[in-house]
């Protein structure tokens, strides 16, 4: 698959229209860091500033662009989906024993684990209260909905931590719920604020999880392709974490009974040795497993084809966002979703 090196025209001219906009966002949620507690700021501007695709902001505005809406109600909703993504951040490094986070240390490697998720906890609780300021029930439901929605899917992820024998099945509700149901929220959100029928909703909400979707195996593709530069984070963290994604997941159902008990092994090994750390303090991904010992999970999934499958993958997804929104008049702002779900299979990083 050819990589693509920046946005496609569609989606720049967009990003560019709706710039002042996203400006707005990242004020909003710089205003939400006031706090009595000063650690609170601190974090929350380490966090903030370490960047990010700002993709949920984005898919707000265009949905509810999509369905005919334009004010000001987008900024805030945009800024509150955004937050919540931010403590997801925050907890989800937690569970992850990382210390990398856009290639800066992540919060808990310079906090600590307790002070992590309680600073998530605020923006859990900060990101709802603007939500309630906004006051659309609807859209507080869909919010509340997809909190309980990904924390499900965390769990079901920890659990299935080392396991080869995670089917395909299960895999997919993990992302669905982990990683979709943000994309789909933020994107149902955006179609409320136009005031669409519940039909258009629906559609609307699609196009976001397809998108979701295929961001996700990008994504996991990538942690076997890409270098530490473009991840920001260690490459190879997923195996060295137990999450059987679905490279690995392909290879395992597509390797013979000798190669399944070699990766089988390296997980056994990455589970033991990490539970060792542990009791060390803060984990180091690259302690768990040496390139060595994940030198061959790499090359078979390399012989199975496991990248260049799940990215085929994940442009099937892509395909499905298209039709989700088929039904929605021609335009740039179409144009524009379409071209941001493309591009989501075409980055480097």
């Amino acid at each position: 698959m050819a990589e693509a090196a920046s946005p496609p025209a569609a989606l720049a001219a967009a990003l560019q229209r709706i710039a002042p906009h996203l400006e707005q966002v990242e004020r909003t949620m710089r205003d939400q860091l006031a706090s009595e507690q000063p650690l609170v700021g601190l974090m929350g501007d380490h966090v903030l500033s370490s960047g990010g695709k700002r993709i949920r902001p984005v898919l707000v505005m265009l949905a509810a662009e999509l369905c005919g809406y334009t004010g000001p109600r987008c900024v805030q909703i945009a800024a509150a989906v955004e937050l919540l993504h931010t403590a997801t951040l925050l907890h989800d490094d937690v569970v992850d024993l990382a210390n990398l986070r856009r290639g800066q240390a992540a919060a808990r490697a310079i906090w600590g684990n307790r002070r992590a998720v309680l600073v998530g906890d605020f923006f859990y609780a900060r990101a709802s209260s603007m939500i309630v300021e906004d006051g659309d029930l609807d859209i507080l439901w869909i919010f509340s909905n997809t909190i309980r929605s990904m924390a499900e899917g965390e769990l079901l992820q920890l659990e299935s931590s080392f396991d080869p024998g995670v089917t395909e099945a299960l895999y997919y509700k993990v992302i669905d719920r982990k990683s979709a149901a943000l994309l789909s929220a933020a994107s149902e959100a955006g179609s409320i604020l136009g005031g669409v029928t519940r039909a258009e909703r629906r559609r609307v909400a699609e196009f976001g999880r397809e998108l979701g979707l295929a961001f996700q195996l990008r994504d996991d593709a990538l942690d076997y392709v890409a270098g530490e530069a473009e991840l920001g984070k260690q490459p190879f963290t997923d195996v060295r974490e137990g999450k059987v994604t679905l490279p690995l997941l392909l290879t395992l159902k597509r390797c013979n009974s000798a190669e399944r008990e070699q990766i089988a092994n390296v997980l056994k090994t990455a589970a033991a040795r990490t539970s060792e750390l542990e009791t060390e303090g803060p984990v180091e991904v690259d302690r768990v497993l040496s390139a060595d010992e994940l030198s061959p999970v790499v090359e078979l999934i390399r012989r199975h084809r496991g990248i260049e499958d799940t990215d085929r993958r994940a442009e099937e997804h892509v395909r499905r966002a298209a039709d989700a929104i088929a039904p929605f008049p021609e335009g740039a702002t179409k144009e524009a979703l379409i071209a941001a779900a493309d591009y989501s299979v075409h980055r480097a990083s």
